[in-house]
């Protein structure tokens, strides 16, 4: 496990709250979303984003029932290996989202306290940049979670 990166993830992550929701933007007090959050920890991290990211829509290919975000995810974080669904377990862990059973994972948050008090901060449509409790609702939606690594992939 990762902890130094992890926590230096959720510091930057915090910085972001009370940025507005905006779909594909990723600027730290004008607009993100879900997506645009990790990409503003990301270069906080290491400097630049690791891929040029595509247009993408609000659905994120579920009519082809593309998993564009999980692969990325695989491509540039590392896995943490355990059953769906399941808590995490160090602050920073990057936690992917299913909002609806059949659907493609399409949100994201990276996780801020851990144990009985879980919470996440992540960029959610109507709210902005937010921690929110990690309630069971949302504990059921995670399909996996990941690190940041120690250096860019």
């Amino acid at each position: 496990m990762n902890c130094e990166t992890g926590a230096r993830a959720l510091i930057e992550a915090r910085h972001w709250i009370g940025t507005p929701y905006l779909h594909q933007a990723s600027c730290r007090g004008a607009g993100a979303d879900c997506l645009g959050l990790l990409r503003g920890v990301w270069r906080a991290l290491y400097g630049a984003e690791p891929e040029p990211v595509p247009p993408y829509s609000a659905d994120w290919s579920e009519p082809g029932r593309d998993e564009a975000l999980w692969r990325a995810a695989c491509r540039h974080l590392v896995a943490v290996p355990g059953p769906v669904g399941v808590l995490p377990a160090a602050p920073g862990e990057v936690l992917l989202f299913r909002m609806r059973p059949g659907a493609v994972a399409k949100h994201l948050g990276i996780a801020a306290e851990i144990g009985a008090r879980a919470s996440f901060v992540h960029a959610y449509t109507g709210h902005g940049v937010i921690e929110s409790p990690l309630s069971a609702p949302w504990a059921r939606r995670i399909v996996a979670r990941f690190e940041f690594p120690r250096e860019p992939r």
